[in-house]
């Protein structure tokens, strides 16, 4: 059309005659025929209708070409619709599946839940009984020990129990037993019976008085209690009581019987009338009856010791009994605080050391009691 309107402008219409630039919508006349015979003047109406036909043709394509893309456009649509439809189905599938598992996985969780507290509440009830049946157990020992405390806890060097000291009653009294009687530092029966609280026997008529030096040592000691003589207790004890206690005039055997004490390996009987076994060595050689096998001295000898399970008896006299017995004492003592059976204030356990420690320097004085 632009064309058209460039020829047209080029070529003006002849003079005297007027041509409206667009012709009104319902005008279909010809043109007149004085215009049509004009000269020049056909040629560009010829042009202008191949213009529009030419407009009209392309706009025709351009329309059947949009319904086209536009029809392809629908379908592809449709297409998309419909996957989308079953892609949809899918899922929701998918979802109820998965509902439907997890509605599984729950109830079977609750189930094993259910099964754990069932086996819980079972081994809590058995565990309970147990615990009922081990409480009972330990009554029953507690009763024993309360009956043991007064065997054990009350004999001492100055007043033994004779039932638990069968070693200590007379020959026509407590006749001859096969094998020997033990009297170590430490005994079973004793450390079970030592768990009471029993206090010991206080010194009658008498006055005490606490010593600060000794107290602080046996604090000090009793705070991490040892059986080591190089902490200051007991190095004190051993110097002052232990070692001139056990210092016999057979140097060699005394060395021997200190370190059977302190190893709780002595043991001590009565001498009675039996024949020598065959294969230990006799008994003149180790002083007899007649002979302290310690002091070397002529004493009647009524009670025999034996070192560790050595099988060999050696002889000694009541004096040397009582100041191996007094050690032993001391050391049952000491061993029952180590082992936390003694439950005492600290200074009922520091008058009882010292009560023991007593003993110890009496006995090393020759003082013992008529019985032994």
């Amino acid at each position: 059309s632009q064309v058209g309107f460039e020829e047209e402008s080029q070529n003006p219409p002849a003079v005297g005659h007027w041509k409206p630039l667009m012709p009104s919508k319902g005008d279909k006349e010809e043109p007149e025929s004085g215009c049509q015979d004009a000269g020049g003047v056909h040629e560009p109406q010829s042009t202008e209708q191949l213009n529009v036909s030419r407009l009209r043709s392309s706009s025709v394509e351009i329309r059947e070409k949009g319904s086209e893309f536009l029809r392809d456009e629908l379908h592809k649509a449709q297409k998309e619709l419909k996957l989308k439809d079953k892609e949809c189905e899918r899922l929701s599938k998918v979802r109820e599946q998965l509902e439907q598992e997890l509605e599984e996985l729950t109830a079977s969780l609750f189930e094993e839940a259910h099964k754990m507290v069932r086996e819980a509440n079972t081994k809590q009830a058995a565990a309970e009984k147990q615990l009922r049946e081990a409480r009972g157990k330990i009554d029953m020992l507690q009763a024993e020990v309360t009956a043991l405390k007064t065997l054990v806890i009350t004999s001492t060097p100055s007043s033994p129990n004779r039932e638990l000291h069968p070693q200590l009653q007379s020959p026509s009294k407590a006749g001859f037993r096969k094998g020997h009687g033990r009297n170590k530092s430490t005994s079973s029966a004793m450390v079970s019976a030592a768990s009471q609280n029993v206090a010991p026997e206080p010194v009658s008529r008498e006055c005490k008085e606490v010593d600060s030096t000794l107290f602080a040592e046996f604090q000090a000691w009793k705070e991490s209690p040892t059986l080591d003589k190089s902490c200051s207790f007991l190095d004190r004890i051993y110097r002052e009581d232990v070692g001139p206690c056990l210092d016999f005039t057979k140097q060699e055997l005394s060395e021997l019987v200190r370190v059977a004490v302190e190893q709780n390996t002595l043991t001590i009987e009565p001498v009675a009338s039996q024949a020598v076994p065959v294969g230990k060595v006799a008994a003149e050689e180790r002083g007899g009856p007649k002979k302290c096998a310690l002091s070397g001295l002529p004493r009647t000898c009524k009670h025999r010791i034996m070192l560790g399970d050595s099988g060999s008896y050696y002889y000694i006299s009541p004096s040397c009994r009582a100041r191996i017995t007094a050690v032993c004492n001391f050391f049952t003592y000491i061993r029952y605080i180590q082992q936390g059976l003694v439950r005492q204030d600290v200074e009922l356990m520091y008058w009882e050391v010292m009560r023991l420690r007593r003993e110890m320097s009496l006995a090393k004085l020759g003082f013992y009691p008529s019985e032994m």
